[in-house]
């Protein structure tokens, strides 16, 4: 059973329209040292964009080794907070249908091996100890929850 992806799914869907609810200025608006909802949601179509790689190769490989990436300098150099809120919403939300979709697509076998061999100490949100065993599905389960985590912070939830 993959309910999580169909929570997935739906957690995309309901959250793109309360996106689309929030006014240019209001994304726009930092408090302090935070980022914005732009920049917040230009991190999660960047987390996108790296675990999409990481979801294909696993695939493809016995390990889940993978680099991580500097968050903030991918979310300055793209300069989130002046491009345009209506398209980062459709891209977040096309990036992460299409990731439901990678995910929905990849075999049992390929979701449950187990491998003692990763970086997910480093590049998790959930960090896993160097030593444990971890799996693809844990992976992309902690996607979510990274993402979830993310929309409840603009959402002030």
């Amino acid at each position: 059973m993959r309910d999580w992806i169909t929570d997935f799914r739906n957690t995309i869907e309901t959250s793109s329209r309360r996106l689309c609810a929030i006014n240019e200025g209001d994304a726009a608006r930092q408090a302090g040292t935070a980022w914005s909802a732009k920049q917040t949601l230009g991190h999660l179509i960047d987390s996108a964009a790296n675990n999409h790689g990481r979801f294909v190769v696993a695939q493809m490989k016995d390990d889940l080794i993978f680099p991580g990436y500097e968050q903030d300098s991918w979310v300055d150099i793209q300069n989130y907070r002046e491009a345009s809120w209506p398209q980062l919403v459709d891209l977040w939300t096309a990036y992460n249908l299409h990731l439901a979709h990678v995910m929905s697509s990849a075999p049992d076998e390929k979701l449950s091996q187990r491998r003692s061999q990763h970086t997910l100490q480093t590049i998790a949100f959930e960090t896993i100890k160097e030593t444990e065993p971890t799996t693809l599905e844990y992976l992309m389960k902690d996607y979510v929850a990274h993402l979830k985590d993310h929309l409840n912070q603009i959402f002030g939830g």
